[in-house]
């Protein structure tokens, strides 16, 4: 069992501020691949529950012509990030696509503020409740440090520099902004049902109700969802303690797919043959004026 801590005092011998890209690679791409995975799906989801936020998505209509596409961008520039570090060659490739596609809205800054927050904390809450070990002090650390430095390098202005106060900014936007709109039902839907495609049809009204029993009830009355079943909600976490238990006595990952997913579904094999620059959603068309960011 020694062996299955080796990246944990990997990860205790570095320093949380300097080699916070180091360790933020060996949680998310060695330690907690899946979880990882898995938080960050419901982080961007979280997300939606804002009208703010959620009224531009729907404006864009790609999460209703292309949901995939726009999960798979998403998902693969930050796997980018995490894998090679935002300031490596493709990473700043990364970040070129990110602002590129941000810098055509008129987006608040406490939105982007507040995304940022759900890369960093979503996944902590999650690990807590369902890792196969705690998170240590120097992971949740380095985390904050990592999205902290690709929030600057975003042009997100006014980031805290404290990792508890930054926390409870996330917690004071999500009680004073977490509303139901029509266009959270809308980008919700949209979200909850690719879910939904990626197992056989007959399961899909099984998955919608999984869905619902994972996400917070605030998060659930700001898409107007109804609550799942209270013995399925109990299933689920149940099933993802025992996940951790049996996940426990693996032997350590030794390769990241941070960014190395064969089975890709919008861009197969990726990273073969493919750049950050071919990812992101294409220009918009027919949208609302009022939500272009005036050229210069």
């Amino acid at each position: 069992m020694r062996g299955r801590y080796a990246n944990l005092r990997r990860i205790e011998s570095l320093d949380p501020v300097v080699d916070h890209h180091e360790i933020y690679r060996i949680s998310s791409g060695l330690e907690f691949p899946w979880d990882y995975q898995r938080s960050l799906e419901f982080a961007l989801f979280r997300t939606y529950c804002v009208p703010s936020i959620s009224a531009l998505l729907d404006a864009t209509g790609e999460f209703a012509r292309r949901p995939q596409r726009r999960y798979d961008d998403t998902a693969l520039l930050m796997a980018e990030l995490a894998e090679h570090g935002y300031d490596s060659p493709r990473g700043r490739a990364s970040l070129r696509v990110v602002n590129r596609m941000h810098a055509r809205y008129r987006i608040d800054n406490a939105d982007m503020l507040y995304v940022l927050t759900t890369f960093i904390y979503d996944p902590i809450d999650w690990i807590t409740a369902y890792g196969w070990r705690p998170l240590s002090d120097h992971e949740r650390l380095a985390a904050f440090h990592f999205y902290r430095a690709v929030g600057t390098r975003m042009g997100i202005t006014d980031i805290p520099e404290d990792y508890d106060e930054f926390r409870a900014f996330k917690a004071d936007y999500e009680r004073t902004h977490f509303v139901y709109s029509d266009t959270n039902h809308r980008v919700g839907v949209h979200t909850r049902e690719l879910l939904c495609s990626w197992y056989p049809r007959p399961f899909a009204p099984l998955v919608r109700l999984a869905v619902h029993g994972l996400i917070t009830p605030q998060m659930r009355a700001a898409f107007g969802f109804p609550a799942a079943p209270a013995w399925l909600t109990r299933l689920e976490h149940g099933a993802l303690r025992a996940r951790s238990a049996v996940v426990r006595l693996l032997p350590p990952r030794r390769v990241s797919r941070l960014a190395n997913d064969a089975k890709n579904r919008t861009y197969p094999g990726y990273p073969e043959g493919y750049e950050p620059g071919d990812l992101g959603a294409p220009e918009p068309r027919d949208l609302d004026p009022g939500w272009l960011r005036p050229s210069r």
